[in-house]
């Protein structure tokens, strides 16, 4: 039986990973008035009828740390990655010279940091529920082994220890929207 509850508590601490690890990739798309390559991360474009990453038909640089360039290798895409740049609102208008598209970060206004800082707490909140909802499948997972003979106090032991996972990985989340607030809120 302690090998079923190891192999619920493993599977607990894999998918709240798998949500940290979500919410530092969400977290790297909120610009903080630096320009960044991984803000183009999850833009697609057509490419032959495929939806493909911009990434795989176009060179992403940084010129400078409010410009980012993006160079097609092939001269038809350049009006389909500016469409695709306009869709995705990443507050940010595309300037394209026919052969490049350049990406000017405007500076980040008050306002608009405390927008963005909103924006960067209901990515945690929906890491916090997702974390919340695999502890409450765990614990429901050790009440099924508990009606199938598990001992009650076996299963007390198992649900304290999944609720301090929870807790270390909700502790997690708030440390990383401290430190993307603290970077936003930085002029």
């Amino acid at each position: 039986m302690t090998e079923d509850l190891n192999l619920i508590l493993e599977d607990a601490k894999d998918s709240m990973q798998k949500g940290i690890q979500h919410l530092e990739a969400e977290l790297v798309k909120i610009r903080a008035g630096k320009a960044s390559p991984s803000m183009l991360e999850g833009l697609t474009v057509e490419y032959y009828g495929a939806p493909t990453p911009i990434s795989q038909v176009a060179n992403i640089t940084v010129l400078d740390a409010r410009t980012i360039s993006i160079q097609p290798w092939e001269k038809n895409m350049v009006q389909a990655i500016e469409r695709s740049i306009m869709a995705a609102n990443i507050g940010v208008t595309p300037q394209n010279d026919g052969v490049q598209i350049r990406l000017f970060m405007p500076p980040l206004t008050e306002e608009r940091r405390r927008e963005l800082v909103k924006k960067a707490g209901g990515e945690g909140e929906q890491s916090k529920v997702a974390i919340r909802n695999i502890r409450r499948d765990a614990i429901e997972q050790v009440k099924k082994l508990q009606k199938d003979g598990l001992s009650e106090d076996a299963a007390k032991d198992a649900e304290k220890e999944i609720q301090e996972v929870t807790d270390k990985f909700i502790l997690l989340v708030d440390k990383h929207l401290a430190a993307k607030e603290k970077e936003m809120m930085s002029v």
